[in-house]
């Protein structure tokens, strides 16, 4: 399985604080059944001011590790980015860290606030439809204002948005109104990916397939396992496929 969506990068936002905790994690990943990981800290302005030189160290310092402990891990660097003004600047400098490609589209995780979606949201996705950006909202279904109402992702889906459910809200794990959301949008078939937004091992662990099997119920084996396999690797394979290999967590 590929997971588009961890903050096991050491030390530079609120998941894995130092280097012995990501690599615990990076080996419950493994357990899971987990192979690859685009690793995505978060770039939150005035809170976490990560750049993509800061990130791709921290992506170094947890690859050198892996390797040393001979994991079986392919791991990759991103960002899950905050919704605000600085995107556009991002944008037009080529610093956005994209999760990878979809349909030759470069895919940003851009996460909106968790209490609401902000005013003009539409019109800041639509700039970056409009240049070539394929927007990944995560973790809609823990969203409150879309939470409240769910036809708030109407006018994102019709520009081509796409969604990154989490694994544990499918699980229940986030409570039963976000799981009955979760479920709602997988019958609507309008997610892309599950994934697991791993932050630490007690609350946020690395679990794709409890949510695999628990979108299995409610949209089939096959359905579920491209929401965690083929539509994950078809946005990943830009990182972990030569010459991809060699590129940074900003590449555009």
């Amino acid at each position: 399985m590929v997971d588009l969506h961890s903050h096991v990068l050491p030390g530079i936002d609120d998941g894995a604080p130092d280097l012995n905790v990501a690599l615990e994690l990076a080996r419950a990943a493994i357990a899971n059944g987990i192979t690859h990981i685009v690793c995505t800290p978060h770039i939150h302005p005035g809170r976490y001011d990560n750049s993509p030189e800061i990130i791709n160290s921290a992506h170094r310092k947890l690859l050198h590790a892996i390797a040393d402990e001979q994991l079986a891990l392919e791991i990759a660097a991103a960002a899950e980015v905050r919704f605000g003004i600085e995107l556009i600047d991002a944008a037009q400098q080529g610093t956005l860290p994209f999760l990878g490609q979809w349909h030759e589209k470069p895919v940003l995780l851009l996460e909106f606030p968790p209490g609401e979606i902000p005013y003009g949201a539409e019109r800041l996705t639509e700039w970056l439809v409009s240049r070539g950006i394929v927007p990944m909202i995560a973790h809609p279904e823990r969203n409150k204002a879309v939470l409240r109402n769910p036809a708030r992702l109407k006018p994102f889906l019709q520009q081509g948005c796409m969604l990154q459910v989490t694994a544990g809200s499918v699980a229940g794990r986030f409570g039963r109104p976000c799981q009955d959301l979760s479920n709602q949008l997988l019958t609507a078939e309008v997610v892309t990916v599950l994934a697991t937004d791993t932050h630490n091992l007690d609350h946020r662990p690395p679990d794709l397939y409890e949510g695999m099997a628990c979108a299995a119920a409610v949209v089939g084996d096959a359905m579920a396992r491209r929401l965690v396999e083929e539509n994950p690797w078809e946005i990943a394979q830009f990182h972990f496929c030569a010459p991809a290999q060699s590129r940074s967590c900003a590449a555009t």
